[in-house]
């Protein structure tokens, strides 16, 4: 078995569709004044579009997008951002976990779920999270932190439901002999995020690991590429593997652009994970490789 899984988060697709007076209740006010006042410096949808065709020239078996596909929440973005994800590929091929800013205010939440539900739907046809998706061998688990938050916090938290049907989707395919990536938006152990930014209940998550393990976390949020390991049962050790924006541009307040590619493969009993990096490269004005690592 041998599978290449692409990931990429916080695309942050822009412009912002000028939003009516109603829907600039609330949290969205200084949401849309922080995008014309700094974010939309910071996001460039041309250099996106070149990341986004680097990745498929790729040729992944999969696509993962963690989250903040949008900036407010509103429906009008939704709409836009439906349109660029189904650029990835098949909702088949392509999964989806939304982060704070899709979940920007409580009214984001029916058309999130609505208009990505092709992309977050398990085998079982529910879109509910968690959603676990089998592939050539491999279990995609798709968590959702994105929850609306009061104005200037972007933290994150699943919930005890969520959290106990990932504790059983986690023993359930180990005991299939799948190898397991949890996908979600937010860093998911403690520290990995500012204050007001994490994922509240990382305690709880870790915990889940520590008893089942996984092969592979992924998550963005924080705009940078990083790696952390969590410990697992029997002294294993979980790659928690955090990307860039993916249309951050370079020389702004975040490194530039890039996405991950993972090649899962396995090696006897056990399962081996070769993480490479493809980002904007300013002089050579392109995509090119950052480096890899042995996970």
């Amino acid at each position: 078995m041998s599978f290449l899984l692409a990931h990429l988060s916080d695309a942050h697709i822009g412009p912002v569709p000028r939003p009516n007076l109603a829907e600039l209740i609330g949290k969205r006010v200084t949401g849309y004044v922080n995008w014309l006042r700094k974010r939309a410096a910071q996001h460039d949808m041309e250099l996106l579009g070149r990341l986004v065709d680097d990745l498929l020239a790729q040729r992944p078996d999969h696509v993962a997008m963690t989250g903040d596909i949008v900036n407010i929440g509103l429906n009008a973005e939704i709409a836009l951002a439906r349109q660029w994800l189904a650029r990835l590929g098949h909702p088949e091929a392509v999964s989806f976990s939304p982060g704070n800013h899709d979940a920007y205010v409580p009214t984001s939440m029916p058309a999130l779920a609505r208009t990505f539900a092709p992309w977050t739907t398990g085998d079982d046809g529910s879109s509910a999270f968690p959603f676990l998706r089998r592939r050539d061998k491999i279990a995609l688990i798709g968590l959702s932190s994105g929850v609306p938050t009061a104005p200037f916090v972007a933290s994150g938290r699943l919930g005890t439901e969520q959290c106990a049907r990932l504790e059983k989707l986690l023993r359930q395919t180990r005991e299939e002999g799948l190898a397991r990536v949890v996908l979600l938006h937010h860093p998911p152990h403690r520290g990995g995020a500012r204050a007001l930014r994490g994922l509240e209940d990382a305690s709880a998550f870790e915990g889940i690991i520590a008893r089942e393990g996984a092969e592979l976390v992924l998550h963005g949020h924080n705009h940078r590429q990083s790696v952390h390991y969590l410990p697992g049962p029997q002294g294993s050790k979980t790659p928690v593997v955090g990307v860039a924006s993916a249309s951050a541009r370079p020389g702004s307040h975040y490194p530039g652009a890039a996405y991950n590619l993972y090649r899962i493969s396995r090696e006897g009993e056990g399962v081996s994970v070769r993480l490479q990096t493809r980002g904007f490269d300013r002089e050579e004005s392109a995509i090119v490789n950052q480096g890899s690592l042995s996970l």
